[in-house]
């Protein structure tokens, strides 16, 4: 039996009690994932977690796993195609994918999108005025993200809703109930990015794909597989971790209503408030799984080999030991070393990309709406219950005071 339940309901009502909890008694613990129905060992506190993910011993690689470890932790085989990407390779294929994507995702590229994230955020707000309240996260969270990918990846607009619904099974808890959804997610994602990627090496475009099917390094390209794999991950993770990074400052700033105040007279705060978003409630909960190949002795614990480990972010970034008064929301915070797009090896290529979409977003709503409030008692809120992300499952809000 679980010493700390992580999947049960008070982790979706406030889930930092639990993660003070793990860190106070068990800062490295092993629990049962009851919708894997298989074994995970958790880190908690900050310095382990940092230790964690720079640490060579741990393998992000399923093809090194025996095929008994990948049966019981990859069990839908349909996304043997699209996790072939650099977030699931170790180096020297880290390295070498890294470097050919890093030439297509380039600051210059990223710096060009300014203009169009600042009006489509003015165009999503002039909608959701019309109404005296909203859900944040259908009308502005969610939908700015995709219109950028749309333009950054040059997919289909009209491809949107395809995208959300299969983000939305994507990152469910894996279980009985929905394996059969997430093949047919698998099946239908990519056959849809084959045709698409199809259409891009006959029509190059000034988009991000075309950029990498035409990048290389030292004669190295992408191979299909791992091309279709990384738009497959710039789609996932890029539309589901920014609309989540802007959903959770709204979110947090609402529930501070100095710091809201406070930015709201000082603009030029929008960038490090940013910063304090990704530490005291960020996007990604918990880092991408890794697997020791033989047994390891870390920070004077066993784990043994094959056996999952997750980093919990969340819980870092409330460690005391690392964070003055963690639990203090403070968009002045300095410094401010939080793991939101993650450490080492596999911090995040669209970090700056996500932050500037928050940017910008955050930015022009509060200054738009300075009676934007809560629609309904943020204590009825709820966090979803993924493998990685933190994010509401609604955010109402209304533009009058209440």
């Amino acid at each position: 039996m679980n010493q700390f339940d992580l999947w049960g309901e008070q982790m979706r009502v406030d889930p930092l009690p639990t993660l003070a909890q793990m860190r106070a008694e068990a800062p490295i613990v092993r629990l049962f994932n009851p919708h894997q129905e298989a074994p995970e060992w958790r880190v908690t506190r900050y310095a382990d977690v940092v230790e964690l993910l720079r640490d060579p011993r741990f393998s992000k690689d399923k093809r090194k796993l025996s095929e008994q470890a990948r049966s019981r932790y990859f069990r839908v085989t349909e996304f043997d195609r699209l996790d072939k990407h650099m977030l699931y390779a170790d180096p020297p294929e880290h390295s070498r994918m890294r470097a050919l994507v890093a030439k297509a995702f380039t600051p210059r590229r990223i710096s060009q999108l300014r203009p169009l994230i600042a009006e489509a955020t003015a165009s999503l707000l002039d909608l959701a005025e019309r109404q005296d309240s909203v859900d944040l996260l259908d009308t502005l969270a969610f939908r700015l993200p995709i219109t950028v990918l749309v333009e950054l990846i040059g997919v289909p607009i009209e491809d949107q809703e395809r995208f959300r619904e299969w983000t939305r099974i994507l990152i469910a808890p894996p279980s009985e109930g929905n394996f059969d959804a997430l093949r047919r997610m698998a099946i239908e994602f990519q056959q849809y990015l084959e045709e698409f990627i199809a259409l891009r090496r006959r029509h190059p475009r000034d988009d991000l794909t075309s950029a990498l099917i035409e990048a290389q390094t030292h004669g190295d390209r992408l191979s299909s597989v791992e091309l279709m794999s990384m738009v497959f991950l710039l789609i996932a993770a890029g539309f589901e971790t920014t609309g989540n990074l802007i959903g959770n400052g709204v979110w947090a700033l609402l529930r501070h209503p100095a710091q809201l105040r406070r930015l709201r007279d000082t603009p030029e705060l929008i960038e490090p408030t940013i910063e304090e978003v990704l530490r005291y409630c960020p996007p990604v909960a918990n880092s991408t799984g890794a697997f020791p190949l033989t047994d390891v002795e870390f920070r004077g614990t066993v784990i043994p080999a094959e056996e999952l480990v997750v980093a919990s972010l969340l819980s870092a970034h409330h460690d005391d030991e690392r964070f003055p008064e963690p639990d203090r929301f403070d968009i002045t915070r300095t410094p401010n070393q939080h793991l939101g797009f993650g450490h080492g090896l596999h911090f995040c290529l669209g970090s700056s990309l996500a932050k500037l979409e928050a940017q910008v977003a955050i930015g022009t709503l509060v200054q738009r709406f300075p009676a934007l409030g809560f629609a309904a008692d943020p204590d009825t809120l709820r966090w979803k219950i993924g493998v990685f992300v933190h994010g509401l499952e609604c955010l109402p809000v209304t533009w009058e005071a209440r």
